[in-house]
C-alpha cells in the first residue's frame, strides 16, 4: 500500500479553524502542547447500549470511554470512532482518537484506563499519532465478521456472542447468492429506514463465507457501510442458504433499492467490527483479528483457497 501525501494547499477561505478531533489539514493551527492519541479498542457490546453515547443514558460503550480517559488525563476527554456499532454488536479492531494536553507514554493510557474501564471493554494498544490522523475519514476500509453457530440446540456458553440458526444451511447457495453483492453498488436495500447516510453508494471489497467445524463466518470488508448493512446482508444470505428464497433473491434485493424487499435484519449477537485500514504512514499495530475463537488471518475464507469440507452444499459434521 502507498503512503498517500497528507500535504494541503492553503484552502482561498483561509486556514481551517482547530476543532477538538476534528479533521487537520496543512493549514490548520495546531495548539501548542496538543496531542492526538490513537486507541485500539476491543467489547463485548452485550451489556451496552451501542457504542455511541446517548443524551439519555451512558451504558455506551464510549460513555465508558470518555469517563476512563478523562481519569488518566486528569482532564475531559472525548473521542471519534472509525466505526458506531449498535447494541449487541461487538468489535476486536475498534479504533478511537482523542486530543488532549495530557502528556502521557502510550502504556499509561491504556493500562491506566483498562483498570477503570468495565470487564466487557478494553483497550489493546495505545500510539501518539500525527495531526492529521483521524479514526473515522482516515479510514480506508473497515472489515466484519458475523458468526453463526450451526447446530441443532441453542448454546448456552456462547450465548449472545454468536447467532444461533439450526436449520440446514446450504453453503454453496450462500457464496452464490453473495458474489452478486460485491463491488460499488447502491445498497439502499440494505440500509436501516433510521440510517443518516448521505448517499446510499458503498464499495464491497470482498464477501466471502466460510465454516470451521459447526460455525459459518461471514467476512465483509467495505469502503464504508451503511446502517445495519452488514445484519441485513447476513438476513438475506440466511434465508437463501436455508432454502426460503433462490439464490437470484440476493441480486433483486439488490436492484429493488427498496428496504422492504430484503427480509429479516440479522441479529446483532454475531456481529464483530474486526478491523480498520489505514494507510501505513500512520504506523498503526495491527492485532490479531479474531474473535477469540477463530485464529484465521484477514481474507482466510476466501473460497478459492478454502479448505472447507461440503458435500452436495451441506456443511460435512
Amino acid at each position: 500500500m502507498h503512503s498517500q501525501d497528507l500535504s494541503n494547499t492553503d484552502s482561498p477561505r483561509g486556514p481551517r479553524p482547530y476543532a477538538r478531533n476534528g479533521e487537520i489539514t496543512a493549514d490548520t493551527p495546531w495548539p501548542e502542547g496538543m496531542h492526538r492519541v490513537a486507541l485500539g479498542v476491543e467489547y463485548n457490546g452485550t451489556a451496552f447500549r451501542g457504542f455511541q453515547v446517548q443524551s439519555h443514558d451512558s451504558l455506551t460503550v464510549q460513555g465508558y470511554l470518555h469517563e476512563a480517559l478523562s481519569q488518566v488525563a486528569a482532564e475531559p476527554i472525548t473521542l471519534v470512532c472509525a466505526g458506531r456499532t449498535d447494541s449487541g454488536v461487538h468489535a476486536t479492531g475498534q479504533v478511537v482518537h482523542f486530543d488532549t494536553l495530557a502528556s502521557r507514554p502510550p502504556k499509561a493510557w491504556f493500562m491506566g484506563a483498562n483498570t477503570k474501564l468495565p470487564d466487557g471493554i478494553a483497550i489493546r494498544w495505545a500510539q501518539a499519532v500525527m495531526p492529521q490522523f483521524h479514526a473515522r475519514f482516515s479510514a480506508q476500509s473497515r472489515t466484519y465478521r458475523y458468526l453463526i453457530h450451526n447446530v441443532p440446540t441453542r448454546p448456552a456458553l456462547m450465548a449472545k456472542q454468536v447467532t444461533w440458526d439450526k436449520r440446514k444451511l446450504n453453503i454453496d447457495a450462500m457464496r452464490q447468492a453473495a458474489s452478486v453483492l460485491v463491488g460499488e453498488h447502491d445498497f439502499s436495500a440494505f440500509r436501516a429506514s433510521q440510517c443518516q447516510a448521505k448517499h446510499p453508494v458503498r464499495r464491497i471489497d470482498y464477501l466471502h463465507i466460510g465454516v470451521r467445524g459447526d460455525f459459518i463466518i461471514v467476512e465483509i470488508r467495505a469502503n464504508a457501510f451503511l446502517h445495519h448493512m452488514v445484519r441485513n446482508i447476513v438476513g438475506v444470505l440466511l434465508a437463501i442458504a436455508a432454502g426460503e428464497a433462490d439464490v437470484g433473491w440476493a441480486e433483486q434485493v439488490l436492484s429493488s433499492r427498496d428496504r422492504t424487499q430484503g427480509g429479516v435484519t440479522a441479529h446483532p449477537y454475531g456481529l464483530y467490527l474486526v478491523d480498520v485500514v489505514y494507510d501505513e504512514c500512520f504506523g498503526l499495530p495491527k492485532c490479531r483479528p479474531g474473535p477469540t475463537l477463530l485464529s484465521e488471518p484477514l481474507g482466510a475464507f476466501d473460497h478459492s483457497a478454502s479448505m472447507d469440507a461440503c458435500i452436495g452444499g451441506q456443511t460435512v459434521r
